[in-house]
């Protein structure tokens, strides 16, 4: 197993974010979290990627337990994140930003530089524009292929279609499907739920901090309840 949640509770001050989030993500598994507004989707990748300290409980990742290593340890171990908001640096250009991704490594980094240009040719194009001044789109590719330049083992993307027209999301989570197919693990928080779920091969569902449903995403495509919640009942539309 890549990895493992187990049983974590985060607290924000005495708020309780996350009461026991167990979950599993295998290697070469596109896995979704889908849930409401606030029911600790972006929290669970937080405490993944170092950002939330944990109140109890262990994450394991690649055997080892990660639970209190620091954050920037954790990117070099194999965990890269676009954050939601995507958190680009808008007065560096597109190259700039890209090569932030990588500040912690050693070494060149042509190789993951060329694959993210391939990727996203749009951003081969603009490499000298300042991120600032990019429509979404183009600011959600920057931000995915930023995390990319971390050399992943796994992908942490935290609503990656957030305020994007519809085109453009299709365009974006046609990519996350080819980052997985080239061998990159990912773990997906996403509000639009019948294309994470139609995009997943498994899912868990949260629900204020907990997770209560976990199966095959495509199960969870045809689960009434789930339906009825996140897919607008019986027409299936977000």
């Amino acid at each position: 197993m890549l990895l493992e949640v187990r049983d974590i509770h985060v607290h924000y001050g005495k708020i309780a974010a996350l009461k026991g989030v167990t979950l599993e993500v295998e290697e070469g598994e596109i896995v979704t979290l889908i849930g409401a507004n606030g029911a600790g989707k972006t929290t669970t990748l937080k405490s993944i990627s170092g950002l939330r300290p944990l109140t109890s409980g262990r994450i394991v990742f690649d055997g080892t337990d990660i639970s209190k290593l620091q954050g920037h340890k954790r990117v070099l171990a194999g965990i890269g994140q676009a954050p939601e908001g995507r958190g680009i640096f808008p007065g560096m250009t597109v190259q700039e930003n890209l090569l932030m991704g990588a500040y912690a490594r050693k070494g060149t980094f042509r190789e993951e530089l060329d694959e993210v240009y391939e990727l996203f040719p749009r951003l081969s194009e603009r490499r000298t524009q300042f991120g600032g001044t990019m429509s979404g789109g183009e600011q959600q590719m920057l931000a995915i292929g930023r995390a990319l330049m971390t050399n992943p083992k796994v992908l942490l993307l935290d609503e990656p279609s957030m305020g994007l027209a519809p085109m453009l999301v299709a365009q974006i989570f046609e990519i996350v499907r080819e980052i997985n197919q080239r061998g990159t693990t990912v773990l997906l928080v996403e509000q639009n739920a019948m294309q994470a779920l139609q995009l997943a091969h498994r899912a868990y569902v949260l629900e204020s901090g907990r997770v209560v449903k976990a199966a095959d995403a495509s199960g969870l495509l045809d689960d009434p309840e789930v339906r009825a919640a996140y897919l607008g009942g019986d027409l299936g539309v977000d």
